[in-house]
């Protein structure tokens, strides 16, 4: 199979796997300008699919870069209202939305953190309904990640840049499993061996578990009404979608008030343009109130104090070190394939779908269940071949969940 063909299945992918487009749905398509052409086959997918409309909110690597250096700092306390409501508006409507993800890790690291936090709490406040739209897994939404020049040479430092492209694409067609005879019977299959993995962790009800590793000595406190979830969703109207392509992970919430101890990072965290790594956390009664970072600790600080939310944690997700992308022994600095590499965890907002009947909470009744709020969630991986897992049951009794960053 060549590699055009791959990504020709891979777009398909996104949309017939990812977004599962319906007739006379409206997609909308989040992307950068470099990616013009993966867009161009998306769309024709989703049209094919039955599309009524594909409406596209371009990115640019040097727009963005120009206004963070240039524009005054009040730029960065206020978000296009217009463009929050137009949101709003086409998710009330069913439409379904699919960003293309294309980080260029280094491309903000000369840029003042203070603007980034506020520019992210910013946009957070203005998108809060949108984003508890998609939280609660009530509209069809999904992540997928193409190459740009300066993320794969990012990840491929001795390559040039045309190679380099080369190479990032083979290992993202790889990873989505658009290089099979039949992807979507692939995805199909791959989706029941995920779902097998959450229905056994929701049958064990574990109360605590308990991780250790070099650098983390971590407990969490699950709550009792907390469920796994893994690989796709259905939305409001019953249609069933997968958010992130790939996915490897299932996830649940911890009790925003019950983690206690400390976890160590295993990659670095590219938020905002701007790479924190080797950083650690230190939690008590939920809340960190320590933390070092061999790189990025201005930035990490600034995250965790973006709200009270920020700082407690809103995600638990598993993932085993013998996944596919593990398994490829490739540092992406996108935390989309990052995370379905390596278990983690992530600061701020909860999804509502975690907790039982959740999507049909609201925020009081679900932060009374012990789900945390937040502008923000932000993933950090924190599984390696080292990390050991246990669950603890309501009783106390003690079972091996993880051995060795695998399942035990």
């Amino acid at each position: 199979m060549s590699l055009q063909t791959a990504i020709e299945r891979y777009a398909g992918l996104a949309v017939q796997v990812g977004i599962n487009v319906q007739p006379g749905q409206t997609l909308v398509v989040h992307a950068p300008l470099y990616n013009a052409d993966f867009v161009r086959l998306i769309a024709k997918k989703a049209y094919e699919a039955g599309a009524k409309h594909v409406h596209v909110e371009w990115d640019d690597d040097e727009l963005k870069r120009m206004k963070y250096l240039l524009a005054p700092d009040e730029a960065f306390h206020e978000y296009p209202q217009w463009k929050a409501n137009g949101y709003l508006e086409m998710a009330e409507a069913d439409a379904a939305f699919l960003t293309v993800y294309s980080p260029t890790p280094d491309l903000l690291k000369d840029v003042k953190p203070e603007r980034l936090s506020a520019a992210s709490k910013a946009y957070g406040s203005a998108m809060r309904e949108y984003r508890a739209l998609m939280q609660a897994g009530k509209i069809s939404w999904a992540i997928v990640s193409a190459p740009s020049p300066g993320w794969a040479q990012k990840v491929f430092p001795g390559s040039g840049e045309e190679e380099a492209i080369r190479k990032l694409w083979e290992y993202l067609v790889q990873a989505a499993r658009a290089d099979r005879d039949d992807p979507v019977q692939a995805w199909h299959d791959h989706l029941l061996q995920l779902k097998g993995h959450a229905d056994r962790m929701n049958a064990k009800r574990y109360a605590r578990l308990k991780y250790k590793a070099p650098g983390t000595e971590l407990t969490i406190d699950l709550p009792p009404e907390h469920q796994w979830v893994a690989g796709g969703i259905r939305n409001a109207k019953g249609t069933f979608f997968v958010p992130n392509i790939p996915t490897e992970e299932l996830f649940t919430l911890p009790h925003r008030d019950r983690v206690n101890g400390t976890v160590a990072s295993t990659k670095p965290l590219n938020w905002n343009g701007q790479l924190i790594d080797k950083f650690s956390i230190t939690f008590e009664n939920g809340v960190a109130v320590a933390c070092t970072a061999e790189t990025g600790l201005d930035t990490l600080q600034r995250l965790i104090a973006t709200d009270a939310g920020a700082a407690r944690l809103g995600e638990v997700a598993l993932v085993p070190q013998h996944s596919p992308i593990a398994s490829m022994n490739v540092l992406f600095y996108n935390t989309g394939l990052d995370e379905n590499a390596s278990c983690h965890l992530a600061f701020g907002n909860a999804y509502p779908l975690c907790v039982q009947n959740g999507t049909s909470m609201n925020p009081e009744e679900l932060e009374g269940l012990g789900a945390n709020l937040s502008l923000l969630h932000v993933d950090f991986m924190i599984g390696s071949d080292e990390l050991d897992i246990d669950g603890i049951t309501a009783d106390g009794v003690t079972e091996p969940v993880f051995r060795r960053g695998n399942w035990a």
